[in-house]
């Protein structure tokens, strides 16, 4: 019997302790952000903000150019999600449902772009910018982050794509619909889970993407995003740590509010498209 207790136990304690050392750092940001300047620099830590302010909120809004990179950060992110998925469901459907030559060439080279570290290939593609004279523009980065979460996309679709049975395709195309037909009023509605999971991990990469912005953009308030205002954050106020948690958290606020509205679907979509096809 006790045994069985520390069976049922010892997970939960690790699980509590791994949940807390996660969610401690995010709860210091926040709280940060909310004390007064006095209680940031205080010798003895305030782990509670009991006199709470916005003064940090206000001054991070007010930094020159704000807004104009929550547009950047918005239009980039937004187009390279959408455009990576019209794609992908294009690629997904091919790879699950049409047999070719090279089929499984196609798929391990989409694993090895997805484990490729783009970091090594910022000066390669920064020469490519250069030369088509496209530095400090929305174009390229929006290009990049597109094809950035394009593996992951394709091969999570992939499996969706194969879990649906290929009768239900084959009945509404025997009814009179064409193949796109069928696709759009059959196994587009399915794939619900999967896009969902896909445009979380797609906006996440791309919202949070920080060299290659630094290295293309190099114009202030032109095409640079929220990540390369955040990392001059600190030399912009000095030692002002309220005004920098408070930047912080507002950069994290969008992520925050669509994890919340997507989790669940999130996660049953992640895993059901690792297992499936």
């Amino acid at each position: 019997m006790k045994r069985s207790l520390f069976g049922r136990v010892w997970p939960n304690a690790t699980a509590l302790v791994v949940f807390v050392a996660c969610i401690f750092p995010v709860y210091w940001m926040f709280a940060t952000a909310l004390k007064p300047t006095g209680d940031i620099i205080a010798e003895d830590p305030v782990w509670f903000p009991t006199n709470m302010t916005f003064e940090h909120f206000g001054t991070a809004v007010d930094a020159e150019h704000f807004w104009t990179f929550v547009r950047n950060s918005l239009v980039v992110t937004c187009l390279a999600v959408l455009f990576s998925l019209i794609i992908a469901l294009a690629g997904a459907f091919a790879l699950a449902r049409m047999r070719f030559k090279g089929r499984r060439g196609f798929v391990i080279g989409f694993m090895l772009a997805q484990m490729a570290p783009w970091e090594v290939m910022v000066i390669a593609i920064y020469m490519i910018v250069r030369d088509a004279s496209m530095l400090n523009s929305l174009v390229p980065l929006t290009a990049f982050y597109m094809m950035m979460i394009l593996p992951f996309t394709i091969l999570t679709l992939r499996g969706f794509v194969a879990a649906v049975p290929k009768e239900l395709e084959e009945s509404a195309m025997v009814d009179g619909c064409t193949r796109v037909q069928a696709f759009r009023r059959v196994i587009l509605p399915l794939l619900a889970p999967g896009l969902m999971s896909t445009s979380m991990f797609g906006f996440i990469t791309a919202w949070n993407e920080f060299p290659l912005v630094l290295v293309l953009s190099k114009e202030s308030g032109g095409a640079q995003t929220l990540p390369l205002w955040l990392s001059s954050f600190q030399t912009q106020f000095g030692d002002d740590w309220g005004a920098t948690m408070a930047a912080s958290s507002l950069f994290a606020v969008p992520i925050l509010i669509l994890f919340v509205f997507l989790q669940r679907r999130a996660v049953s979509g992640l895993t059901a498209g690792a297992v499936k096809g």
